[in-house]
């Protein structure tokens, strides 16, 4: 299986993307001792965006590791996107926006060309998970994937890509202890195992 990881990181302001490039570099050791193939991006760095389409056409999996930044991902991350998604147009990524002139009422969204591919996010967040699940906090009692992340899920369904389930690293600033880290690395390499090397196996 081929994984393309994106480490949308931003060296920015006060960030310093450090907590993503730990991620990533979890996430590269998991792959590389389980024979999977792997092709790595860091959004810091320049990019040519036609080379950029070629890595997600080769992939069976896309794998994007990004903060939120003011409840969106990161500046650099949405440039990445926007550049990479418009030269995939006609080109891999998708066709068109799946509408007819015929019929333009409907079928929208279903003109992507990455059917058969899937993809998974992380996010990282200085706010704590229970600002998503008690009454009365700021998230309303809405999930990450249900609410910030909607638009980021549709974007990739939109072009055809199958999601699995992504993992939420929580209260990395004002709580980010030795010891929380270290669970949180322990409990996303179970993630990752259930989600590829389990279902693999059991496929």
């Amino acid at each position: 299986m081929k994984i393309f990881i994106i480490n949308g990181g931003q060296v920015f302001a006060h960030s310093g993307g450090t907590f993503n490039n730990t991620l990533t570099e979890w996430t590269k050791s998991f792959f590389e001792k389980n024979d999977f193939e792997l092709r790595i991006t860091n959004i810091n760095d320049d990019f040519d965006a036609l080379e950029e389409v070629e890595h997600f056409k080769w992939a069976d999996v896309i794998i994007y590791h990004t903060p939120i930044w003011w409840f969106q991902v990161p500046n650099r991350l949405k440039k990445y996107i926007d550049e990479v998604f418009s030269a995939g147009h006609q080109n891999g990524i998708y066709r068109s926006d799946g509408r007819s002139r015929n019929h333009p009422e409907i079928n929208y969204g279903t003109g992507g060309l990455m059917q058969g591919k899937k993809y998974m996010v992380t996010s990282t967040w200085n706010a704590p998970s229970t600002a998503f699940t008690l009454p009365g906090e700021f998230f309303d009692q809405t999930a990450v994937d249900d609410g910030i992340l909607f638009g980021f899920h549709k974007m990739n369904q939109f072009v055809g890509m199958e999601r699995i389930d992504g993992f939420h690293f929580h209260d990395l600033e004002k709580n980010a202890t030795a010891e929380r880290v270290d669970k949180y690395h322990r409990d996303y390499l179970k993630h990752i195992r259930e989600a590829f090397i389990l279902k693999k196996q059991l496929s």
